[in-house]
């Protein structure tokens, strides 16, 4: 039976994504602004938030701060979005936090989204938790997103590209603006940001630290910092970065996660007591051991070969880096490609980057109604010239034949974030790299 708190959550569905603070701040408030008790690092862009938030937390910890991560969307269960030091909060903690929330949502007299009742229920539990620092994955955008609602000295920002244009604009420099708002605290013109002008900010030199961008809208990111009173990083890409997820992209997030780490020590850690002086010799060894699942990671049988190789490739700049990835690494091999996209994604795009990679296709859909159909996949992949072995829903027997009838050669798993969540699940007690999950129960797939 579903719990009191995860029925009010699911019931904040109805609602969509509402960019804008004001819900965010008006709960807080009645809560005793639980994200005033913490520092922040915010995390924004395009592509690569999630691991460059996961990459950075393990730093930070490692040098004995306690921190928390946020971050979404969630793989198999809400649990994995809200962690302090690696521990994801427990389902008991979760419904009683989303019941506070639901009960300052009340007093406050507003209708929260389901983003912002999870937001909010992070915060709390940080301040229970006594995290120091809170390392925050923005959902969307960034200035009106509500993890801005938090105070932090250090932004990152991963990269930029053409999404929710509707919301965040419809250009680059747009949306560049939006994820370089995220920080409180700035004092700027009107026209770069909309701030509320009294957010409490903590004291101490603001900093961007960012990666991933254009010549072009590296200098509109230098003339935003400048405005803003803001300092601006480009850290170098590191070449002695060594990690589980494969790929050019990854180091870069890596990268910029101990550009990041090395600032906010910096800065703050003269008031964590026990904490150590930033060193680049533990924040390396720290990456060697940071796998962020269903992004371009390698599940190893017993033997140690290769069986499946995951990669939540969600639109065509991620499928652009997954080909780049599989060239440089598994130069001139085909693989079997396990296949599910959502509906509003350019599947087309997509799979002209990855067609040169695969062998023959197996399209799968979830049960999640804003999946794809496999037929109309198969239909774009015909006119590609490309051979469709299966289509139908994903399940294990799906998964075992396909990798079974391949002898040593791996299962390309790609696609949906939603279906890489679905194929963890099945997977989970197969593979040790897939152990975190093991303790999981399925929850909402709705990820906003």
């Amino acid at each position: 039976m579903i719990s009191k708190g995860m029925e009010y959550l699911e019931s904040r569905l109805m609602f969509g994504m509402v960019p804008g603070l004001e819900s965010t701040f008006k709960i807080c408030a009645a809560l005793g602004d639980p994200q005033k008790a913490f520092r922040t690092v915010h995390v924004v862009g395009t592509n690569g938030k999630g691991s460059c938030s996961y990459y950075l937390s393990g730093i930070l910890q490692a040098h004995g701060i306690k921190t928390g991560l946020y971050t979404s969307p969630h793989l198999i269960s809400l649990r994995e979005r809200i962690r302090v030091n690696d521990v994801p909060v427990s389902d008991a903690d979760l419904d009683r936090l989303f019941l506070q929330v639901k009960a300052a949502a009340e007093a406050a007299r507003v209708e929260p989204t389901f983003f912002e009742v999870v937001t909010v229920a992070a915060f709390l539990y940080y301040k229970e938790q006594g995290v120091q620092v809170a390392v925050l994955e923005a959902g969307m955008g960034g200035r009106l997103d509500s993890t801005a609602v938090a105070r932090g000295n250090v932004a990152v920002v991963t990269s930029i590209g053409l999404e929710h244009t509707e919301v965040l604009g419809a250009t680059e420099s747009a949306i560049l603006r939006e994820k370089m708002g995220v920080m409180p605290g700035v004092v700027a013109r009107p026209d770069v940001i909309a701030r509320n002008a009294s957010d409490e900010a903590i004291s101490g030199k603001k900093v961007y630290v960012v990666g991933g961008l254009s010549e072009s809208l590296l200098v509109e990111a230098r003339d935003y910092a400048a405005a803003v009173g803001a300092e601006l990083v480009t850290p170098a890409i590191r070449e002695d970065i060594e990690l589980p997820n494969l790929g050019r992209h990854y180091v870069e997030n890596a990268s910029l996660s101990m550009a990041a780490a090395e600032l906010f020590l910096r800065q703050a850690g003269g008031d964590f007591p026990n904490a150590k002086p930033y060193s680049d010799g533990l924040a390396l060894e720290t990456l060697k051991t940071r796998s962020w699942p269903g992004r371009m990671q390698l599940l190893r049988d017993a033997g140690g070969a290769v069986r499946y190789i995951l990669d939540g490739t969600h639109n065509s700049h991620a499928a652009r880096r997954l080909a780049e990835t599989l060239d440089c690494y598994f130069s001139g091999q085909k693989f079997p490609c396990v296949f599910g996209a959502l509906k509003d994604k350019d599947v087309e795009e997509m799979l002209r980057f990855l067609a040169p990679y695969v062998s023959e296709w197996h399209l799968v859909r979830t049960p999640y109604e804003r999946f794809r159909e496999p037929e109309e996949i198969a239909a774009i992949l015909e006119r590609l010239g490309q051979k469709v072995a299966t289509t139908g829903p994903l399940s294990k027997d799906v998964l075992d034949k396909v990798t079974g009838s391949q002898g040593a050669q791996p299962t390309l798993v790609t696609g949906s974030l939603y279906m890489i969540g679905e194929v963890i699940d099945l997977l989970k007690d197969d593979f040790e790299e897939l152990a975190f999950f093991r303790s999981l129960t399925k929850t909402t797939n709705e990820h906003r």
